[in-house]
């Protein structure tokens, strides 16, 4: 019975282990693999990450190539593409075999969103950008989500709203910011796409994190397959992402399922907080390790750039709780209505 509600995801597994090990065996790769095993451990964390958290696997991909193996930041954005399209995929599989609810109003709205602009900013936008937005921009996204959740925490594992799978509301919110995510932070950064969603889920819809952490999971992979297709037929992937690949693909193959599985047990509670509070190391880490460059005024302006994203994030939330008040208003009517309605005994 288990290995039958699990086909998909072994035959997933099978195939990708086997092609792996045909090319890498046929190119004669091996030595290639080894030489980026320090890659490999790394995602062995981005990947349980990737399937526990509302963060892609690049999350933990892109600071180690960039800032501890200082490697361009446009190799960091390509090896999150890459290593997401197996390790988020195979977590995504693993999802859908566990029948798990996803908010799939927003979901649909977002994959459309994501469909469209992510191409788009790859080809036209990405190119544009100078390495250093490129890693302020992961900076400042990542560490204001680490800020959000060192003191929304609480509240944010609190909700137990499933949302509404027929919302046209949170289809459009999707649709919105599955285009300006996918065009602004997934063709730079290679990641995003998930944070925004889950952000808009847990903050605008109230959505319960055991819905909402399953859905920006699938989101992200999506995202990271257009990513991945866009880029082999542009025939544009940095050099040194094959390498890195090689040696972590066959890691979050099984990592990123292990973490949607893991947390189950665990809780997201203790993983939320430990993300969050690496997710402002980096942040920290890379206004130190670009202080040359920045300057005083530069480090001012990407703290601003937090506070910014913090405020946007207190607006979804407030527009949340008046629709929380709405719906929770609406549901008390109802009920009063149906009470009302009912014969008094002995009458």
């Amino acid at each position: 019975m288990l290995l039958s509600r699990y086909s998909a995801w072994f035959l997933f597994l099978s195939a990708f282990y086997c092609l792996w090990a045909l090319f890498v065996s046929s190119q004669n790769l091996w030595g290639e693999v080894a030489e980026h095993w320090p890659m490999a451990l790394s995602m062995a964390i981005g990947s349980y990450a990737a399937g526990s958290t509302p963060m892609g696997g690049g999350t933990v991909g892109f600071p180690v190539l960039v800032l501890l193996f200082d490697m361009p930041a446009s190799l960091g954005r390509d090896f999150s593409f890459a290593v997401q399209s197996i390790g988020m995929v195979s977590a995504s599989i693993f999802i859908f075999c566990r029948r798990q609810l996803l908010a799939w109003s927003m979901l649909r709205g977002a994959l459309l969103g994501s469909l469209l602009s992510t191409p788009l900013g790859i080809l036209y936008f990405a190119p544009l950008v100078p390495e250093l937005w490129v890693k302020l921009s992961f900076a400042v996204i990542w560490g204001s989500f680490g800020v959000l959740h060192l003191y929304r925490l609480r509240e944010i594992t609190g909700h137990d709203h499933a949302g509404d799978p027929r919302c046209p509301k949170d289809f459009r919110v999707g649709l919105m910011l599955g285009a300006a995510s996918g065009f602004a932070a997934v063709s730079v950064t290679g990641v995003g796409i998930d944070m925004v969603i889950y952000a808009a889920l847990v903050l605008l819809s109230r959505v319960d994190l055991k819905v909402a952490i399953p859905t920006s999971v699938v989101i992200m992979a999506f995202s990271s397959v257009v990513g991945v297709v866009v880029k082999s037929v542009a025939g544009d992937w940095q050099p040194g992402v094959l390498g890195n690949w090689l040696a972590a693909a066959p890691v979050v193959a099984l990592g990123a399922p292990l973490g949607v599985f893991v947390v189950g047990l665990i809780g997201r509670q203790p993983t939320l907080l430990a993300v969050a509070l690496l997710c402002i190391v980096q942040f920290v880490w890379t206004c130190i390790s670009e202080r040359a460059t920045l300057g005083l005024a530069g480090t001012a302006i990407a703290l601003v750039a937090v506070v910014v994203c913090l405020a946007g994030f207190e607006a979804l939330r407030l527009l949340g709780l008046r629709r929380e008040r709405n719906r929770t208003g609406l549901a008390d009517a109802v009920d009063t209505d149906i009470s009302l309605s009912q014969p008094v005994p002995g009458s």
